[in-house]
């Protein structure tokens, strides 16, 4: 097994899946859409859902993120002007993901039950979007929607390896 596939195993294993819930506090998670893996990213690519993904950028601008969008938000950067319009997979009280088996691994670890929690998987989806692999699929999906120049006009380019 590759280093790679080591490490999303094991994030899969200290993140699993929570029972699904539609109580206030976990359709409150809904809202802000949570974070894939990169090689669910990827895979949620290929299936078509490129188009209705975000970049989110850190803040030190040293990587980016590829998420469900913002409802109004896709194929852009995650922009705080659509921010209080909630997740565009969320339709009402459901996630269209849900039972797809694309739903991010922060939204299906996220629950009532494991309050505190979310910020330590956040924290270990963004070290692994802090990488090569992270990098390049941001570089692909950058290339696929035109947003290259942009990155550069912002400043940004470093996160892409230009």
């Amino acid at each position: 097994m590759s280093r790679s596939a080591a490490k999303r195993r094991a994030l899969a294993l200290e993140y699993p899946p929570s029972e699904p819930c539609s109580c206030e506090t976990c359709r409150l998670y809904c809202l802000r859409p949570g974070w894939w893996t990169v090689q669910q990213a990827k895979e949620a690519m290929r299936a078509g859902y490129g188009c209705r993904m975000m970049l989110e950028i850190a803040p030190e601008r040293t990587f980016g993120v590829l998420s469900p969008a913002f409802r109004g938000c896709e194929r852009n950067f995650a922009l705080n002007d659509f921010a209080d319009r909630g997740c565009t997979f969320l339709h009402g009280d459901r996630c269209e993901l849900h039972g797809t088996g694309f739903q991010p691994l922060e939204c299906r670890f996220c629950h009532h039950g494991r309050r505190g929690l979310g910020p330590r998987c956040h924290a270990a989806l963004e070290d692994e979007w802090h990488s090569p692999a992270g990098r390049a699929l941001v570089t692909r999906w950058t290339d696929i929607f035109g947003l290259r120049g942009d990155l550069k006009v912002r400043g940004l380019g470093k996160i892409v390896n230009f």
